[in-house]
Parts: structure tokens; sequence; C-alpha cells
């Protein structure tokens, strides 16, 4: 192959593999928002079943608060009854003392559905808490991935760039002008041929482009997307032995 050819060769893939890895590095920022966001989104879902718990357990409370001061006040009018001098004040206080327990009785109603309630959410407080966790130590190992994976990505990104520098350094300034020209418009400045066809634009050559494209020998530029084309022969087919 020729050697300015063989040398942009190693230049395009020495970028486009440092392409990929940027890629890869870029990403990252966006994959650890991801991990951030599921877990917050756990962590809302187990502070609801918290508070709702709370609430419930909060609203039980009040109610048998409630009910003391009703179970006094019933003791209250039940004290006035043996005071009481005609029977429109006695039947008023009986009167006063069938509301107040008829306002106990609900608020003991009350009270036995959020004790019920309590239940049911204190179990779904339990299983949110291991949903929790178990996301929670997912999203740890998600962050230790990433950053060993950002470390080996920068790593590896740096290589790249030095072999692309030191490549690039030793290609003729004519031809790395005109691949740098190519990259420009087009993206890549070096496409593979195969089949007489690029196989950036997919675009056939005429059948004695393709002829001396075959041979790797001079710079020839694709007449259809202007990138400089190269050859890689097939391997050789093997023929098992009967």
């Amino acid at each position: 192959m020729n050697p300015d050819l063989e040398k942009l060769v190693r230049l395009h893939q020495a970028e486009t593999e440092l392409k990929r890895v940027e890629a890869e590095l870029g990403d990252i920022p966006r994959l650890r928002r991801e991990i951030e966001e599921r877990l917050a989104r756990e962590r809302s879902r187990l502070d609801g079943a918290k508070a709702a718990l709370e609430a419930s357990q909060k609203a039980r409370k009040q109610n048998e608060t409630a009910v003391q001061d009703l179970e006094t006040k019933r003791s209250k009018y039940k004290g006035q009854l043996m005071e009481v001098k005609t029977n429109k004040e006695y039947t008023a206080v009986l009167h006063e003392i069938e509301g107040v327990e008829r306002d106990i009785k609900a608020r003991e109603d009350v009270i036995l559905e959020e004790m019920e309630k309590a239940e049911g959410l204190a179990a779904e407080v339990k299983r949110e808490e291991a949903d929790f966790k178990a996301v929670e130590a997912d999203a740890k190992k998600g962050k230790t991935d990433l950053d060993l994976g950002m470390a080996r990505l920068e790593s590896e990104a740096t290589r790249l760039r030095a072999e692309r520098d030191a490549v690039a350094a030793s290609v003729p300034e004519a031809a790395r002008e005109l691949y740098a020209r190519v990259a420009k418009q087009r993206g890549s400045g070096v496409a593979e041929a195969r089949d007489g066809m690029c196989q950036a634009c997919h675009v056939r050559m005429r059948v004695q482009i393709w002829v001396e494209v075959r041979k790797n020998e001079q710079l020839f530029q694709c007449e259809s997307c202007s990138r400089i084309v190269y050859f890689v022969a097939p391997p050789p087919t093997v023929v098992a032995e009967p």
C-alpha cells in the first residue's frame, strides 16, 4: 500500500475510534443522571408510603383524643342527671348523652378503620424500604461502574489523541490538508472501497477507477463524495481437504 495512503487510513481509524470513545464519555453524565432519577423516584415512593402511614397514625391519635374528651363530657352529663329536678331537664340531659355516645361510636369506628389502614400501610412501607435498598445498591454499583468506565475511556482517549497526532504529523502536508478538507465537509476523510463501491456513500465506481483503487498505489478520491478510498483484500479462502 502507498505509504501516505496507509498513514491516512491509520489516521482515519484513530480518529474514528477517538470519536467513539469521546461519544461514550459524553454519554456518562446522562447515564449518571438516569441512575439518580431512578433512585429519586424510589425514594419518593418510600417517602410517600411513610407519609401515608404517619397521616393514618396521626388521624387515629386525634380520634382517640376526641373519644377521651367525649367520654369526659358523657361523665359530666351523667353527673348532671343526679342534679336535675324536672322530667324535661332529665330528658334533655339524656338526649345530650345519646348524642355524645353516637359521636363516640363514630369516632371508634374511624379508629378501627385507621388501625386496619395503618396495618396495610406499614406492610407497604416495608416493601418500599426493601425496594429502595435494592435500587440504592444497584445505583451504588452503577455509579462505581461509571467511574471505572470513565477512567478507562479517558485513558483510552488520551492514547488515541497521541496516536492521531503522531500519525497526522507523519503525513505529508498536501495529503494531510486534502484529508482534513474532505473530513470537514463529509465527517470523514477516508472510506473503504469494496466490490467496486465506496462504502461511505455507496456509489459504484467506474471500472477503470476501481482497477486502480484495488492496487492501493496512489491516492484516489471517490467521484461522488470526495473521500480518499482504499481497498482491503479479502482473506484467502481455505479449502478443506477431503
